[in-house]
């Protein structure tokens, strides 16, 4: 605190006066009679000389403000009390005269208690008949607002507006120390930016900005009067209401006048600015993510205040937290892009319309840093009114029969990031990253072949039913179509999801190794039944197929950290926190760590560009389950998508090295829809996926993936022998003896060899240690064995894989 120069003698004399005036006052309100009387005025004075000197003064509620990425887009604004405080040159002089003279003419001249002004309200006071005066000055108006902020009990608030002579003498002791600890210039900022100017409006900021719309920095005399008359009564003399109007245009008059008396303006000034039209504009400041700046920025907004609520750095309690958000008076500049929020929107509402009971939800996600960049969802960010309620009924008919309504079009739940009872979507395919990363830590490389039948027979335990093979209880998953049977890698297993290949390649490496490496991704169990069977996870024969229920979020986050080189980062939603006085706090820095080796990762994502129509590095990709998104993209891109049983849910991620964008389409309302969600189709989860990604992505440098290492990609390469025209046993054994494992095809091929014979293998040349080997036979017609990529009978498809229920409950 800055002091200022008293004269000792001054200062003593003052306490002097004031403590005997303040006896006659204290003594006039109680006993009329011995008011004057030298009793009164000595025990006022000792009365006053012990009253506390000190002053505590806590900081005001103040506005926090959320901005976008770009540091100046406005995303909301959240408070207890519309206030922020300014500085004294970020305020009018007009403003600054104008509440001078509205409250106290001698402000620049008295102690911080106006002794003359004291006497004559006493004098008034006792003549019958007189209105009644105060003597309260704008520093002793101060001193009442800083006693009632400061307060910790409600008691202590009234004591500190309650119309008592005790509350006065209380005042005016304060009045002198503070006049003393401050500057008058400090003083009058200080009173600014506490006074309540009604509407909701505290401090000149709000209020400059509530009434007129510009800064307080910008207020015109007539703008400025008006709001210094306001401080006095701001409900009586409030301009937006009918009775308030006259009263306020009266009172701003007054002031204006006032402020030629101090010599602040010219009578011409004055007669200028009450010939100003009195218009105000009662914009309230909107408060909170219901009246976020565009309403399906809401979204967003609802999860940053998700993330604050859960940081203990604000405080011990949601309570705490909540205060320190809606009062602290924080700049916080959140992750949210407004490019790619943009074309989020666009691109989900494009798809489906908010009257859709199908959701289509969109997540952004920046690899390496986890900053949130966009959420979407074809939903309205509000609160469907009870009173008049405008939602449809739900689409679960046991609750539509109960005339329960649903979350379309408006909704505040947390759709995209789950929580409240939200626990998420099945995935589908999308899954079987999972299986691919748990692979190449065990060392299977990316060039291990897997025979993958029509069904697959697992050693998994499930209750007889569908996902069972006939009279048993294993679990026997199929694929989506019997054309995908045959050969595969990894690169062409993933590019057309073939279910007969990733459960065998789970039952390997174990599924609670691909559980874990989901879980290390950022994949969070929610719903109970998932972590029931997280427990007994080496028999979750169907978690590569994608039935546990996931977030769009937790979906983009798992890829985004592989296209990170296997750096998780803990999604955030903010990017820099300053508090008031500026200072930017470590919270809002990414909290990243390495989880999966950078040879890993590149290897999954060299698989996970086959689905999405790109190419790997080896160019071994076969077949695309989404096999536009590279061109319509126009990036390197990576991803998968994904459909559950009777596509009840239908899934799709892609991603560039700046951008991870899962997308997920499902009913929230009721999980076991009869509505087939769509893939490719315009209303369909992929067009808002690629959508946004390839607008996110406009103005962005092109960044290709890198190349995994050969090791993790074509493994342990040997030489296969050869067997051209020798007996198919002869042909299995030279096989066995070189360690790979032979298979036979069951289709003939032309060749020169004799019928029943070997013609050649599948691959031939070389291949990985232990790998499959199809021996080709010679169907005896003369002419070349054919296909010799490894895939033989597999045409390129484009249907994502329909994983078969596995849960335990069939």
């Amino acid at each position: 605190m800055r002091k200022r120069d008293h004269n000792v003698l001054t200062n003593a004399a003052s306490l002097a006066v004031c403590g005997l005036l303040a006896g006659v006052v204290v003594a006039a309100a109680a006993f009329p009679a011995v008011a004057m009387s030298g009793l009164a005025a000595k025990a006022g004075a000792e009365t006053f000389g012990a009253l506390p000197t000190e002053l505590t003064v806590a900081r005001a509620p103040q506005i926090s403000y959320l901005l976008a990425s770009d540091g100046k887009t406005p995303l909301a604004t959240m408070y207890d009390e519309n206030r922020r405080d300014v500085k004294l040159p970020d305020i009018s002089p007009y403003m600054q005269k104008a509440i001078i003279a509205a409250e106290d003419h001698d402000f620049y001249k008295h102690n911080g208690v106006d002794i003359n002004g004291v006497a004559r309200a006493f004098v008034n006071n006792q003549s019958e008949g007189s209105g009644r005066q105060g003597a309260s000055t704008l520093t002793m108006q101060y001193v009442r607002l800083a006693i009632a902020y400061s307060a910790t009990h409600p008691a202590d608030v009234v004591a500190a507006t309650e119309d008592t002579s005790a509350r006065k003498l209380r005042e005016m002791r304060l009045a002198l120390q503070v006049d003393k600890e401050f500057s008058k210039d400090e003083i009058l900022t200080r009173y600014l930016n506490l006074a309540s100017f009604g509407n909701g409006a505290y401090g000149i900021f709000a209020a400059s900005q509530v009434y007129f719309g510009k800064p307080p920095s910008k207020l015109k005399i007539e703008e400025a009067a008006l709001l210094a008359g306001m401080v006095k009564a701001p409900t009586t003399n409030d301009p937006t209401t009918e009775a308030g109007y006259p009263l306020a245009l009266d009172r701003r008059d007054y002031v204006i006048q006032n402020m030629v008396d101090i010599k602040a303006i010219t009578q011409q000034e004055a007669d200028a600015a009450k010939a100003v039209k009195l218009v105000v504009k009662d914009k309230r400041t909107p408060n909170g993510c219901v009246a976020a700046n565009v309403n399906e920025w809401g979204f967003f907004c609802d999860y940053f205040y998700r993330w604050w609520m859960d940081q203990e750095t604000f405080g011990s309690t949601r309570y705490d937290r909540e205060r320190r958000l809606k009062s602290g008076g924080y700049n916080v500049v959140t992750t949210i892009d407004v490019q790619a929020q943009r074309a989020a929107d666009k691109a989900v509402r494009k798809a489906k319309s908010v009257n859709s009971k199908e959701a289509a939800m969109v997540a952004v996600v920046e690899p390496g840093t986890g900053r949130v960049r966009a959420l979407a969802v074809n939903r309205q960010f509000k609160l469907d009114d009870p009173k008049n309620p405008k939602n449809k009924l739900s689409s679960d008919p046991a609750k539509s029969r109960k005339k329960i309504r649903g979350n379309y079009p408006a909704t505040v739940n947390p759709l995209l990031t789950g929580g409240d009872g939200i626990t998420g979507y099945q995935a589908g395919s999308t899954f079987k990253i999972f299986t691919i990363v748990a692979a190449l830590e065990k060392g299977i490389p990316l060039s291990y072949t897997i025979n993958a039948p029509k069904q697959f027979k697992s050693e998994y335990i499930i209750r007889p039913g569908p996902a069972a093979c006939p009279g048993t209880s294993f679990y026997c998953p199929t694929n989506s179509t019997e054309s995908m049977a045959g050969v595969h890698n990894m690169w062409s297993a993933f590019g057309r999801s073939v279910n007969t290949f990733f459960v065998p390649l789970q039952q390997q490496v174990g599924a609670e190794n691909v559980v874990k490496a989901a879980k290390r991704l950022g994949i969070n169990f929610r719903a109970q039944e998932d972590l029931d069977l997280e427990k007994g996870a080496h028999q979750w024969g169907a978690f590569t197929l994608g039935v546990s229920q996931t977030t769009p979020l937790d979906l983009a986050n798992a890829y985004a950290t592989l296209a990170a080189d296997g750096k998780y980062c803990e999604p955030i939603p903010v990017q820099e926190i300053r508090d008031p006085e500026g200072n930017k706090l470590d919270i809002a820095n990414p909290r990243c760590e390495k989880r999966f080796s950078t040879d890993v990762a590149r290897a999954a994502v060299d698989a996970a560009r086959c689905p999405v129509g790109d190419r790997s590095s080896s160019s071994k990709c076969a077949g695309a389950t989404a096999g536009n998104v590279r061109d319509d993209v126009g990036y390197p891109v990576a991803g998968k998508s994904g459909t559950t049983d009777s596509e009840k849910t239908a899934a799709l991620v892609a991603m560039t090295k700046q951008y991870a964008v899962a997308g997920i389409m499902a009913d929230p309302d009721w999980p076991q829809t009869n509505v087939k969600m769509k893939h490719g189709e315009k209303d369909g989860i992929n067009p808002p996926v690629w959508e946004t990604l390839r607008d996110a992505m406009k103005g962005k440098p092109k960044i290709d993936f890198e190349a995994p290492g050969q090791k993790i990609s074509q493994g342990d390469q040997r030489s296969i022998p050869d067997v051209k025209c020798v007996s198919v046993d002869q042909a299995k054994s030279r096989l066995k003896g070189a360690g790979f494992e032979p298979v036979v095809s069951s289709a003939r091929v032309p060749s020169s060899c004799k019928a029943g014979d070997a013609a050649g293998t599948s691959p031939d040349g070389r291949t990985i240690k232990g790998g499959l080997v199809t021996i080709e036979v010679s169907s005896g017609s003369g002419g070349t064995p054919g296909n010799t990529d490894g895939n033989p009978g597999n045409p390129p498809g484009n249907s994502p894989g329909r994983p078969g229920n596995g849960r335990p409950n069939g």
